[in-house]
């Protein structure tokens, strides 16, 4: 038998021989309503888990993790408001069962079946997966995280002092409100956990506000692996800055009163707390799980034996609060909901073609407030002396300091956060003076967790803000990379466009530091992001274009909820000059705040037949062999594609209409870079000779061979001389 059908069978004797748990006496401050109302929430979320298993097993569901053994759940529900936002462990069926009761017009029944049905009618997902999750419950959905959600609970609960001094447009979260994270005891164990927990005491002991409250469900094993006993009261119990609570999650009353106290701790004093429930898992890890392949039978019927239904079931009987045949009428009631309900999502139509799986993936634009951006005074005191500068072209990192500021003078949504983007204004001067500009609020130094820093940014996105972090460089961006994958990029996708982060990423890469760092301080490669589906990245080349596209980055962020990843090649910060020493060409003027490059456009620098097609550093070497190759009579245009992901393809074959032969310069490493895609595109829609000049497949050298393994100047000559020789 399935051991659902037991668990389900012994509750029922027990109930009828009077057999249920003694535990403690049932005391604290939960009413006999409440009580009830916990119950219930209980019943059905057990009922749901029930259901979800025999539709599975009649290829009518999708069932993955469940939440029985956890219903206590149910019970921090009821310590917590509906508007305070919830970030859940997957085994949190009853907490939601519990906060739809809460909220007027819901239909948790017909909702979570339909997520288990993966019916197109799904309210949270649109049938893209099973996961907990409501726009009117104010959960953002997760499918099975392993801690990844940690970090960006500690940037919610962030911005709501923010938000209160700052009062984003699109602001989401009540002052007075709280953000609550669930997990499990092995996920607590995971760097993203540790590193989001060591962020919130980090900003507590500094006396930050942080109004979070961490749930660690502990039921003692994470799939086949034991948690050793007291492990995690060990772990968290002393952890500065953190305030412990602990509860036995078997009982309701108990969990209640610890919840309760754990959330008006953080409510009052706006600090974070941990809260340890000890719980029981039934029925395995997941539905294809058979834990009596590696658990003793006495070990899980021990579980059995202590199921939370049966605690919750003799605590109201022994309390006077319901009879046995009450507890068995609402067990029964909810069974028959969900078997009914079950008979009718069945039916419902499911997601059938590429584009309907994927018309989440970009999420729908709001409605943003129009600016005309700062008064001339208040811009003029913001810029100070460097506005005396304005008139005379400038290098890429000044041209970026002030296009931040402007932004940021025109959208007091917009947070900067990061290692050293405050006082020291990063480390290449990017962001000096503007922490003198806007002050620490709004140009948060971070303490050194790359994934401390896209939570930040991923949390404060939830609340209205529109965040601009940074990643000092990108190699160390790999640290930290799911929170974009995994969470960033996948939330409007799992909330079908209900729910949305939208940033805009800084990262300073790529190559050709002279003699600085090695491969840590110039990684030639994003791989990594580009696979990633509706992310944006943008490269610049010059200040002015630098400029241009970040006013795009923000507005794509801003009123089109996007994410955005902004590349800015380190070597091209300072550079000055183009051709020779103090000439001054890469030099450029600061466009108009009231100008950008529009998604999606690439620019051309010159007409001839043979066309190079690059980017980033690519563009200002290939300008450099442009004017040696004219020198032998070869006419070129410098393609430069700007935005790397989406790939332009409309505007590169517009740039390359009427071009003779094409050669791709990627700076990138061959494996994996753009010039992959490059060249299936010049193969699949243009009919020309076209050749690709990329980097070796290798790490960066320190020394004077920082630059061996990339594409030069003079290799970008021979290449294209040699294809523009082939193609006559």
């Amino acid at each position: 038998m399935d051991r659902a059908d037991i668990v389900d069978q012994a509750f029922r004797k027990r109930l009828e021989d009077g057999t249920l748990p003694r535990g403690a006496t049932a005391s604290g401050p939960l009413t006999n309503a409440e009580a009830v109302a916990i119950f219930h929430a209980q019943c059905l979320s057990r009922n749901l888990d029930r259901r979800s298993r025999k539709m599975q097993a009649a290829g009518e569901g999708y069932y993955t993790i469940g939440s029985s053994g956890h219903e206590g759940m149910a019970a921090v529900a009821s310590a917590l408001r509906p508007d305070d936002m919830a970030f859940l462990h997957y085994r949190d069926g009853a907490f939601q069962t519990r906060r739809a009761a809460q909220v007027p017009g819901t239909t948790p029944t017909w909702d979570m079946l339909l997520s288990f049905a993966t019916a197109t009618e799904d309210p949270i997902s649109g049938g893209r997966h099973k996961v907990l999750g409501s726009k009117l419950l104010n959960i953002p959905p997760q499918t099975s995280t392993i801690a990844s959600h940690l970090p960006k609970a500690v940037g919610a609960a962030y911005s709501i002092g923010l938000a209160k001094r700052y009062g984003p447009e699109h602001k989401a979260l009540p002052d007075d409100s709280l953000v609550m994270c669930s997990f499990g005891d092995a996920s607590a164990n995971h760097s993203t956990a540790q590193g989001a927990i060591n962020t919130a005491c980090w900003t507590s002991f500094q006396s930050v506000p942080l109004p979070l409250l961490f749930v660690c469900e502990d039921n003692g094993i994470g799939i086949s692996t034991r948690t050793p006993s007291g492990w995690i009261a060990a772990n968290f119990s002393e952890r500065p800055g953190l305030k412990y609570f602990h509860a036995n999650g078997l009982d309701l009353y108990d969990t209640f009163r610890a919840a309760t106290d754990a959330a008006n701790y953080v409510r009052r004093r706006r600090k974070p707390a941990f809260l340890h429930l000890s719980l029981v898992r039934l029925y395995g890890h997941a539905g294809s799980d058979v834990q009596q392949s590696y658990l003793s039978k006495e070990t899980f019927e021990g579980w059995e034996a202590n199921d939370p239904l049966a605690h919750s079931a003799g605590l109201l009987i022994n309390k006077g609060v319901l009879t046995a045949d009450d507890v068995l009428a609402i067990y029964q009631e909810t069974e028959a909901q969900c078997e009914r309900v079950a008979r009718q999502v069945i039916t419902r139509p499911r997601l059938k073609s590429a584009n309907e799986v994927m018309a989440s993936i970009i999420p729908p634009k709001r409605s943003c407030a129009l600016t005309n951006g700062p008064a001339p005074a208040a811009r003029a005191k913001a810029f100070g002396r460097d506005a005396q500068l304005m008139e005379n072209p400038q290098p890429m990192a000044r041209l970026l300091n002030w296009a931040l500021t402007d932004l940021m003078l025109a959208h007091p949504e917009i947070i900067m956060m990061g290692e050293d983007v405050g006082r020291k204004g990063g480390v290449y001067g990017v962001t000096q003076k503007l922490v003198d500009r806007f002050g620490p609020d709004r140009m948060i130094d971070t303490l050194l967790d790359e994934q401390s820093i896209l939570g930040l940014a991923i949390g404060m996105g939830h609340n209205g803000f529109v965040p601009i972090p940074e990643i000092q460089f990108l190699a160390y961006l790999h640290n930290a990379e799911d929170q974009l994958r995994g969470e960033a990029a996948t939330l409007p996708f799992f909330s079908n466009g209900q729910f949305t982060n939208p940033m805009v990423l800084r990262i300073a890469g790529l190559g050709y530091q002279k003699g600085f760092g090695g491969h840590f301080h110039n990684d030639n490669s994003l791989a990594v992001l580009r696979d990633i589906p509706g992310l944006i990245i943008a490269c610049p080349s010059r200040g002015d274009d630098a400029a241009l596209m970040l006013r795009e980055a923000v507005r794509l962020a801003r009123e089109e909820q996007r994410v955005v990843v902004f590349v800015e090649p380190i070597a091209l910060y300072p550079m000055r000059d183009q051709h020779v020493e103090k000439d001054g060409g890469w030099l450029c003027q600061y466009p108009a705040p009231d100008r950008r490059i529009p998604l999606g456009e690439v620019g051309v620098e010159g007409d001839g037949p043979l066309a190079i097609l690059t980017y980033g550093n690519g563009r200002f070497l290939s300008t450099q062999a442009k004017a040696t190759l004219s020198a032998m009579g070869i006419e070129t245009r410098v393609i430069d594609m700007r935005w790397l992901a989406p790939l332009p393809v409309e505007g590169i074959l517009r740039a390359l209409d009427g071009a003779k032969a094409v050669l791709i310069v990627d700076e990138c490493r061959e494996t994996g870079s753009q010039s992959e895609a490059l060249m299936a595109l010049m193969a699949e829609q243009c009919d020309v000779p076209f050749a690709r000049l990329a980097a070796a497949d290798s790490f960066i050298a320190t020394g004077p061979a920082y630059a061996a393994t990339m594409p030069s100047a003079q290799s970008i000559h021979d290449a294209a001389a040699a294809l523009w020789g082939d193609g006559r």
